[in-house]
């Protein structure tokens, strides 16, 4: 019996222990995972500041009239404390100054002569906290968090340099066929043009993964099994092609030789089903179908979340998105169907021509993938799915 897509994705999961850490500069850590907290090293702000431009003045004092006694800048801090009666002007972002606990703004005064006419405030108006945002020591990231713009900017406007973060997998790339060729080379009757090592390399770098191109082998078992070896030194070996059950299709065969533990292969999936995984010590393998398709479509479910996991992810499982169907799809009684789709306006999600495996140029027009769970019939237009983002 087949396993299911999730039962598969669970033993991936259970093999992909995160990778020891390491420090990375705030301004290098994008897309990175954190491995442990990471806290502050500042109040944040580092004091109290203006949300304003205006005046710094005692609520107390207001409304009224008040003397301006200086100014408070972004930089340069007002030279003393403001007394009774008085109102330091004030930009947005600098220090309210001793004695100050509230800030009127601008367009609610009115001044001449030294001298500035003010609203009503009451305190704490305008005024943005020391600390207010975060303390010194308090955690600005958890551990297991991936690391955006927001998430950096953060850090370093809490003071933080580096950031511990799970070590990126180095993800060796290898692609079985005879028949295959690199782009650009003639082609000869029966061959095809090698595009599944490209799109993977593509697909990891966006997991933030190292890929580390083998290239390409014969289907002769002396040329992969040498190059299998070499891919087993990563901490991700991810091959297309060669792990079905033609004459030719080598792979599962040799990776066990070669000392790697086969978990699982064929998943009730289409397209994919006949993906493999398998584990030598701590690296782990991933045989791909060798239609292009088929290994998108098994990356972005097996081996996306492994390498996310590998860094540490909290919650590294697909990250389905709620839509509907802007036409009806035909559901296959037997397996899991991922079928390639555009997003339109409104979370519409249209299937584009030409769901084949082998079918990698008509993909080229989708950004979805939609999940249609097996069963009888069809999802009618407008039914609710879950999609993938590509």
């Amino acid at each position: 019996m087949l396993l299911t897509i999730d039962d598969a994705l669970a033993l991936v999961l259970e093999r992909a222990r995160p990778l020891a850490a390491e420090d990375v500069a705030v301004a290098d850590a994008a897309g990175r995972v954190a491995a442990a907290a990471a806290t502050a090293a500042v109040d944040l702000p580092p004091f109290d500041s203006s949300a304003m431009d205006g005046y710094a003045v005692r609520a107390g004092d207001t409304p009224g009239t008040l003397d301006v006694v200086g100014e408070s800048a972004a930089g340069s801090p007002a030279t003393r404390e403001l007394r009774a009666g008085e109102a330091i002007r004030i930009s947005t972002g600098a220090v309210v100054p001793a004695g100050a606990d509230a800030v009127v703004p601008v367009e609610r005064t009115n001044g001449a002569n030294g001298a500035v006419r003010v609203e009503s405030v009451v305190p704490g108006e305008n005024v943005r906290p020391r600390g207010g945002d975060a303390r010194a020591g308090e955690p600005v990231v958890a551990a297991g968090t991936r690391l955006g713009p927001v998430q950096v900017g953060a850090l370093a406007g809490a003071g933080v340099t580096s950031v511990r973060c799970g070590r990126r997998p180095r993800v060796a790339l290898l692609a079985t066929g005879t028949e295959l060729r690199r782009p650009g080379e003639p082609l000869a009757p029966g061959e095809i043009y090698e595009s599944n090592t490209v799109m993977l390399a593509a697909q990891v770098r966006s997991a933030n993964g190292e890929p580390a191109p083998l290239g390409t082998v014969a289907d002769d078992e002396a040329s992969t099994r040498s190059a299998l070896g070499r891919g087993l030194e990563a901490d991700v070996l991810l091959t297309s092609g060669g792990v079905s059950v033609g004459e030719h299709d080598l792979v599962r065969a040799l990776l066990g030789s070669l000392g790697a533990e086969e978990v699982f292969w064929r998943v009730a999936v289409k397209p994919g089903k006949p993906v493999a995984f398998a584990v030598r010590g701590e690296t782990l393998v991933f045989g791909l179908p060798g239609n292009p398709v088929s290994s998108l479509v098994g990356f972005e479910l097996f081996v996306r979340p492994a390498l996310l996991a590998l860094q540490g992810l909290a919650g590294a499982a697909p990250a389905y998105l709620p839509g509907r169907l802007g036409s009806a799809l035909r559901r296959n009684d037997a397996r899991d169907e991922l079928v390639r789709a555009r997003v339109e306006p409104g979370g519409v999600l249209s299937p584009v021509s030409g769901q084949e495996s082998h079918m990698i140029a008509r993909a080229a027009a989708a950004n979805a993938l939609v999940l249609v769970p097996r069963g009888e019939g069809e999802l009618a237009a407008g039914a609710e799915v879950s999609w993938l983002s590509l």
